[in-house]
């Protein structure tokens, strides 16, 4: 059988086509570079250890990108200093949108002003692709702890010496949004700094610490099945996953709305086609039924917001921890 004939038409416009894509790649390298991306594997790093509602996050973003841009996206943990070791890595990696980060907000935004020497800038060194999901943060107390709401913890702690254990430096998110409700309700704890949640957990269960601010996803089970009381959860809305647990703000604090972020970056030069890409590709993700659904089941709340207002919120998230953190007169040392 001969081979189809390509016509002159046919022929010319493949040819302005291939003419087209090199004047454009020339003029416009970021351009020559999006219509390859990826070329290769993509690392994702996630600053801290593995498991928990970012880790899990990054490797569902990890298989779904892989499929739609037909390039492996893989997790790396690069743990340590509080999420300020793999941070620091990816703003010191070739711009080229094969290395990305995942992360929990506080790095960029509460860290700043806790650690002035940051080896890191925020807004010089990263490009924001999109604040991915949020979650909230639950108060929660072993059962010995003789409190059965928010009103009786806090005049407990008024009265008694309570322990609040928090995973990591003192810019983790248990640990700012406890000194967020203490600056309304005017109490004191001992705070008991542990590597991460999971010693947090541990010793909740366990009886060696008393209380603990925990994100909602890692200690909604734990509440179902009895072996820690909930009092109360940090966002304007309850958790659907334990209804019955009222919100800071119902339970006598109105205003109160503290919540965290999941955000994807490249680094700073990366260039803009490439960001595009990823930012098309991960809100389109998010915004998948499935997606929605699996991160909904973690205590989750998609959003998939653009790189812009990605960017827009960690200024804003910025100004209004570095508010608290004078005002309670925090020190990161």
């Amino acid at each position: 059988m001969k081979p189809a004939r390509r016509t002159y038409s046919s022929v010319r416009t493949l040819l302005l086509a291939v003419a087209l894509t090199a004047v454009l790649g020339f003029r416009c390298p970021g351009l020559a570079l999006a219509l390859d991306y990826p070329i290769r594997t993509v690392t994702i790093v996630v600053p801290f250890p593995a498991g928990g509602p970012l880790d899990f996050t990054a490797r569902l973003l990890a298989e779904k990108l892989s499929a739609s841009l037909k390039q492996p996206f893989i997790v790396e943990n690069r743990a340590g200093v509080a999420g300020n070791l793999g941070t620091e890595a990816v703003a010191k990696a070739p711009p080229d949108g094969h290395t990305l980060l995942m992360v929990l907000d506080t790095p960029l935004t509460a860290h700043p002003v806790l650690y002035p020497k940051l080896p890191f800038d925020p807004e010089r060194d990263f490009a924001p692709i999109s604040v991915v999901a949020g979650f909230s943060q639950m108060l929660v107390v072993h059962p010995s702890v003789p409190v059965n709401s928010l009103a009786d913890f806090v005049n407990f702690a008024r009265e008694n010496r309570v322990t609040h254990g928090s995973g990591g430096a003192k810019g983790n998110p248990g640990y700012l949004t406890l000194e967020s409700l203490r600056l309304q309700a005017g109490f004191e704890v001992v705070h008991v700094a542990y590597k991460g949640n999971p010693q947090v957990l541990a010793d909740l269960v366990g009886g060696h610490v008393q209380a603990g601010f925990l994100a909602t996803p890692s200690v909604v089970g734990l509440v179902r099945e009895a072996k820690l009381k909930a009092l109360a959860v940090s966002s304007p809305k309850r958790s659907p996953g334990a209804p019955d647990v009222p919100t800071v703000a119902e339970a006598g604090y109105p205003g109160f709305d503290v919540g965290f972020t999941l955000v994807m970056l490249a680094p700073a030069k990366t260039p803009t086609s490439i960001r595009s890409v990823l930012e098309e590709n991960v809100v389109r993700t998010v915004k998948s039924p499935d997606v929605q659904t699996r991160l909904r089941v973690q205590e989750l709340d998609p959003i998939g917001s653009s790189g812009a207002e990605a960017e827009t919120w960690l200024k804003a998230t910025a100004a209004r921890w570095k508010s608290v953190i004078e005002m309670a007169k925090i020190s990161g040392e």
